[in-house]
């Protein structure tokens, strides 16, 4: 089973949670694991789900997208939850009035923006995802790139046996001229491969 058909099962399991509450969960809709259009690896306020309106599909589906960072069954949910919602009961009135009736309803808590399960609802969902096989999924963290260096640092060292200053300075400033040390001796830049 692959991520898709997980969301899609776990879809199709949290429908009887939105009848029981009086709502149901639209026939064509599609849940996938993907990057949020915004803010999808923000520092201070992360998106980790989002819903398109039917419109926005060619062939009339919601589209549901949960964020690759999520890898625990119950987060998954959680947002799952959350993103249904909106399809639900439709996305034009953002986070206010009846998507709030609805996900208090359903046991989500908080901001609107950034709901939680409460505590039934996260009894519930724990049951769910008890009856699924695990997610076939691994956290991804978009911000763990390697960061490149915009300015090499280039090691400067005295020469005297004694002293054993060391400092640093970019190779803009070396082409400017080698600085002398503390102690009155030139200071001695070391290879570019050299630099530890």
């Amino acid at each position: 089973m692959n991520r898709e058909a997980w969301l899609m099962d776990a879809t199709r399991r949290l429908r009887p949670l939105f009848a029981e509450h009086g709502y149901t969960v639209p026939d064509k809709i599609r849940v996938s694991c993907g990057w949020p259009s915004i803010k999808a690896m923000g520092r201070k306020s992360r998106r980790i789900g989002e819903c398109w309106p039917t419109q926005c599909s060619k062939d009339g589906t919601w589209e549901i997208f949960i964020s690759p960072i999520l890898a625990k069954p119950l987060d998954v949910l959680d947002v799952l939850v959350h993103e249904i919602v909106q399809a639900v009961v439709g996305i034009e009135c953002g986070h206010r009035g009846t998507i709030r009736v609805c996900a208090t309803k359903l046991g989500l808590t908080g901001k609107m923006t950034a709901t939680e399960a409460g505590p039934e609802l996260k009894a519930r969902l724990n049951g769910v995802s008890a009856g699924m096989v695990p997610y076939p999924h691994a956290p991804l963290d978009g911000t763990a790139r390697e960061k490149t260096q915009s300015t090499r640092m280039l090691k400067l060292t005295c020469p005297s046996a004694e002293c054993g200053y060391v400092v640093r300075t970019t190779r803009k400033w070396l082409d400017v001229g080698v600085p002398t040390c503390c102690c009155g001796e030139t200071m001695e830049a070391e290879s570019e491969g050299d630099n530890d």
